[in-house]
């Protein structure tokens, strides 16, 4: 529903640019005493909750582990700036999607238009109804999407375009890119391989694997809360730069206070799951490729989502599990 839109924002960061068009109120300045209290009580649980750069080291192989966001900000730049020394003499750069993985995806989406949209059978506007098509089309034209296209869309692709805020199309489509893609192409000049976590199809798979119905309850979420949208994008961009990345994360599960027609226990379940599906699932999926990369490499960086970083599963806490040492680089 409108947490999973959310969920991804802070999941995968969008993937889209925003930066300094995205202004306004901070989602963290409307919550209540209580659900402060709530936040930061979660928050000191998690762990590895803040820090954006981190190493990890064992026997005599070292990881240079970063927390990205895929949108651009100006202040990528002197985050960038810590790390440019170590993106150029690593051995092997680690991303989700290499570029020549990235490369694939766009062609497979060009030869084979069903990945993103509905090719056969009825559109949105016969599946959603008229009032919430009309919905859909007014949140398209404010994102310079026309009805025509958005009235193809996957159900679930529909809802990832909507979760990028009308201030952030003009920097989207101007191309800018984030820390990730900053990266890549700082190791791409200085011909440092680069390869990726996982098969570029996984995220497809996840979305896709979504019954009908499913997405579009999730569709129709995504169109009733434009300004707490706004609110929590603004609210990731804060707490990304402050490091605050338990912050950050369970900033989506308060948010869920805000459903409209969802109970608390039947929302906690569902934000689980996209959990398990978005990030932990993938995190373990990820360590033993981690293992063989460090195996054939002495100096190896990963830039992955900050939010893959935190948590009992997230990546840190899984590479102390299997015997690395794990320090903020500050």
């Amino acid at each position: 529903m409108f947490f999973r839109s959310a969920a991804t924002v802070i999941l995968t960061a969008l993937g889209f640019p925003a930066a300094a068009l995205c202004v306004g109120d901070n989602y963290l300045d409307q919550l209540s005493v209580e659900q402060h209290a709530r936040l930061n009580a979660a928050v000191e649980e998690i762990p590895f909750s803040q820090g954006l750069i981190w190493d990890a080291h064992k026997d005599g192989h070292d990881l240079k582990i970063v927390g990205t966001m895929h949108i651009y900000d100006p202040r990528l730049d002197t985050l960038y700036a810590k790390l440019s020394d170590d993106v150029v003499n690593a051995d092997l750069i680690l991303v989700e999607a290499s570029p020549e993985d990235q490369a694939a995806l766009q062609q497979l989406m060009s030869t084979d238009p069903g990945q993103l949209f509905l090719t056969e059978g009825p559109t949105l506007p016969e599946l959603l109804g008229d009032e919430t098509w009309e919905l859909l089309s007014t949140a398209a034209a404010d994102r310079n999407i026309p009805s025509f296209m958005i009235a193809k869309m996957q159900p679930w692709y529909a809802s990832i375009v909507l979760a990028i805020p009308s201030c952030a199309m003009e920097d989207m489509i101007a191309g800018e890119l984030g820390l990730d893609h900053m990266i890549m192409g700082a190791a791409t000049e200085a011909n440092i391989p680069i390869q990726s976590l996982e098969n570029f199809k996984t995220m497809f798979s996840i979305f896709q694997s979504e019954p009908l119905e499913e997405q579009l309850d999730v569709l129709r979420m995504s169109l009733m809360m434009p300004d707490v949208q706004q609110q929590i994008f603004v609210g990731m961009l804060d707490r990304y730069f402050a490091e605050d990345i338990g912050t950050l994360w369970q900033m989506s599960r308060i948010a869920m206070d805000d459903l409209p027609d969802m109970d608390a226990e039947t929302a906690t379940q569902l934000f689980d799951e996209t959990q398990e599906a978005m990030l932990d699932g993938r995190n373990r999926n990820w360590i033993p490729v981690i293992a063989q990369a460090a195996a054939e490499n002495d100096k190896i960086v990963i830039a992955a989502g900050a939010a893959h970083l935190i948590g009992e599963n997230g990546i840190l806490s899984l590479l102390q599990n299997e015997g690395w040492t794990i320090t903020r680089d500050d």
